[in-house]
């Protein structure tokens, strides 16, 4: 069966060059970066000059029968806020891009009023980041919550990311409390192989909140390919809040270090585990909904060379 695919989790750069915790993250050469402490495989090799393009992307898609695309954003990428405008400008049936602001910064809510003059439809919070050794910034503080109360009134989004062991559980729930029309995007599928995964995965449970599931390949690499507990843990998932409350996303590009872009959602559309009603759901009707999607293309499967 064919399926309409969403990728509610996805990451672009022009270029690394930024720090967190006081510690780097630089481009290097042939798709590695520096990261924090040691040199990793960042991108495929074969993205040699470390640019991980929209134009790369949307190929990647394509190939992969991919329609759109969500792009949120982290601090270990630096700010791409520019980059992210024109690609919005560029490719609007392809993507919902997400703005973000620098949350150790004071004042940062007047940033989300710039972001949100400037046409982002949402706001990116990397919450797990917020936590330092030194210090932490508090998803319930007043400036967050002024910033919460602009983006529901406005009709933006929320994508955030906890951190593991429920340390920020209670403050989202205080956010779903105080600002119960905003819509927020749950991700990492709640660090699904941490303790307190399932209370984030019963965030959902709430009309506006969304669980999706970027990275969780990454979470379930160590059994590899195809990834039989990461179906166990969707099946869960969808026992615990009900399929329409789940999305697929990738961490595309850091993922496909590890995997093809096509692997990464295709070992649920072979599960037996999965209804087929569930598998649409979950691999883009709910992204549809949730995100606004209209004119996707038409992607026609292409022979490989091989086959």
């Amino acid at each position: 069966m064919e399926y309409t695919i969403i990728d509610a989790h996805s990451h672009l750069w022009l270029r690394q060059d930024t720090t967190w915790n006081g510690m780097p993250i630089r481009t290097t050469e042939n798709g590695r970066s520096f990261f924090l402490t040691e040199e990793v495989q960042m991108l495929p090799p074969f993205m040699i000059d470390g640019v991980n393009s929209a134009e790369v992307f949307i190929s990647n898609m394509n190939y992969a029968r991919v329609g759109g695309a969500v792009v949120v954003q982290e601090f270990i990428d630096g700010l791409q806020n520019d980059y992210l405008e024109s690609v919005k400008r560029k490719y609007p049936d392809r993507f919902f891009v997400f703005g973000m602001c620098d949350y150790f910064k004071p004042g940062f809510p007047d940033d989300a009023r710039t972001l949100a003059a400037r046409g982002f439809n949402g706001i990116a919070i990397p919450g797990h980041r917020l936590i330092l050794s030194d210090r932490q910034v508090h998803l319930n503080s007043s400036e967050m919550m002024e910033m919460f109360h602009l983006m529901e009134d406005r009709g933006m989004i929320l994508s955030v990311c906890l951190a593991e062991n429920n340390l920020q559980t209670g403050e989202i729930k205080e956010v779903i409390q105080e600002c119960p029309k905003l819509k927020i995007a749950v991700g990492h599928f709640g660090m699904v192989t941490a303790p307190g995964w399932k209370d984030q995965v019963k965030l959902a449970l709430n009309d506006n909140v969304m669980i999706e599931s970027g990275g969780i390949t990454w979470l379930f690499n160590s059994e590899f390919y195809p990834f039989k507990g990461a179906v166990r843990a969707i099946r869960e998932a969808i026992d615990m809040v009900g399929a329409d409350k789940l999305m697929w996303g990738s961490d595309y590009p850091r993922t496909i270090t590890a995997i093809t872009y096509k692997m990464s959602y295709d070992f649920v559309c072979k599960s037996d585990e999965l209804t087929e009603l569930e598998k649409q759901l979950f691999l883009g009707e709910n992204a549809r909904k949730f995100y606004g999607f209209g004119n996707l293309p038409s992607l026609p499967y292409i022979k490989n060379m091989s086959e």
